[in-house]
């Protein structure tokens, strides 16, 4: 009897430690923003650039290098932020109907405003796949995420 309340407190204490880790790790997978910009719609990342206006003024534009944006093949991704500081920009690609993991990467600046990094966005097996490119940027003790959506592997 006292082996079977020793293994169900072990689980207890199993259970909990999960909890902890996965709250102390949420930030990681679920990026907390205090802003969020909704973008234009209607501009294409397939096509070229899109920009959106920051509402304490200036601007952030984001361009993929390469056109068609490519699948399981490194690519640049640049940003060009203006009227903002940031201590920390990243972009997150994110399946949209279809879990793919974790894919966040860090842009390294480059001066004046640009931004770039390098990525790869993994292989959807299923042709045509929607995803959403999520810009994180930390400035002035807040995080602004920019989220564009885009097609792969199909019509864009």
């Amino acid at each position: 009897m006292n082996k079977k309340i020793l293994i169900d407190l072990i689980g207890v204490l199993l259970i909990a430690l999960v909890v902890v880790v996965g709250y102390k790790l949420s930030p990681l997978l679920l990026p907390r923003s205090d802003v969020v910009i909704q973008p234009d719609p209607t501009c294409s990342l397939q096509r070229g650039s899109c920009r959106v206006a920051l509402p304490a003024g200036g601007s952030v534009e984001l361009t993929m290098g390469s056109l068609p944006i490519p699948l399981a093949r490194p690519f640049e991704v640049r940003l060009v932020i203006e009227g903002l500081a940031p201590a920390r920009v990243e972009v997150d690609f994110a399946g949209v109907d279809m879990n793919m993991g974790y894919n966040r990467t860090r842009f390294a600046e480059r001066g004046n405003g640009l931004y770039a990094a390098d990525v790869t966005l993994p292989v959807c097996i299923t042709g045509m796949m929607e995803w959403q490119a999520t810009v994180l940027i930390e400035a002035g003790g807040q995080r602004i995420a920019i989220p564009w959506r885009f097609a792969t592997g199909g019509a864009a």
